[in-house]
């Protein structure tokens, strides 16, 4: 595929992994190493479309930054590729744990079949339950789609409730669908809370705020929002690429602040 294809292949995608997203746009972008211009265009136009995928803004901002944008492609995708996040926090869960989760987290999914003996109770929010049971039953795990109104039940069965951010900032998180009241329920009947932060998705302030401004939509009510925000005050521990760690003590995020990022393309 041409790397414009590829880009607006990434700005059209719609509920597409992030990874693969990131590794789409990352391979495009490299073309324009010699161009920074059309590589801030090019990135601006991408935030525009995508403002709720983190490792975006994550790559974007170590692309426009770079000495060598070729190079920096490579290390992007390395780093991404070594992404340690999801075997940390299954590395992390107690033995026999039947653990609670909704929407679609890529890096859950993708974690939970490295332990053979924990149970997943999957909430079937919009309609991705299905999928997600599916593909964990594939991989031999004991899996349960739970409707989601039955959602106090579920985490009253869970030893821990497990979220995951699209992007993240110092006090809240863009969560799926359904994450937020997962939460909250766990929070009410005392079962704790992981929320999984993968690689590029621990945001600095100003990128933070311009992905909440740019997911809300005046006029929308809340209910049909395709996202939901976190607060980081329901969440008792992160599970991040260094492990798990307690809110207070999240590392800061590896990402650098290029302002002309910030300007959005219509």
């Amino acid at each position: 595929m041409h790397p414009i294809e590829q880009l607006r292949y990434v700005a059209r995608a719609g509920s597409a992994d992030a990874g693969l997203l990131v590794e789409e746009a990352v391979s495009a972008l490299s073309v324009f190493s010699e161009d920074p211009p059309a590589m801030l265009t090019a990135c601006r136009r991408l935030l525009t479309r995508q403002p709720a995928v983190g490792p975006l803004w994550w790559m974007c901002a170590r692309m426009v930054t770079a000495a060598d944008g070729r190079d920096e492609a490579r290390a992007i995708l390395a780093d991404l590729r070594g992404d340690r996040t999801g075997r940390e926090m299954a590395h992390a869960l107690p033995d026999g744990a039947t653990v609670a989760v909704a929407g679609w987290p890529e890096l859950t999914i993708d974690a939970l079949p490295r332990r053979g003996d924990v149970r997943v109770l999957v909430l079937d929010v919009d309609g991705h339950g299905p999928s997600v049971a599916h593909r964990l039953a594939c991989r031999d795990v004991d899996v349960l789609e739970v409707d989601a109104a039955k959602v106090a039940g579920a985490v009253t069965e869970s030893d821990l409730v497990v979220v995951e951010a699209a992007a993240a900032g110092e006090a809240a998180a863009l969560v799926d669908v359904g994450s937020v009241g997962l939460a909250a329920t766990a929070r009410a009947l005392g079962r704790p809370v992981w929320l999984v932060v993968g690689r590029g998705r621990m945001l600095i302030e100003p990128y933070w705020r311009a992905v909440e401004d740019r997911v809300a939509e005046p006029g929308r009510p809340a209910f049909a929002a395709p996202f939901e925000v976190l607060s980081l005050g329901l969440v008792d521990q992160l599970a991040t690429v260094d492990g798990l760690v307690s809110v207070a003590d999240c590392p800061s995020p590896d990402i650098a602040l290029a302002p002309e990022l910030l300007v959005e393309l219509r």
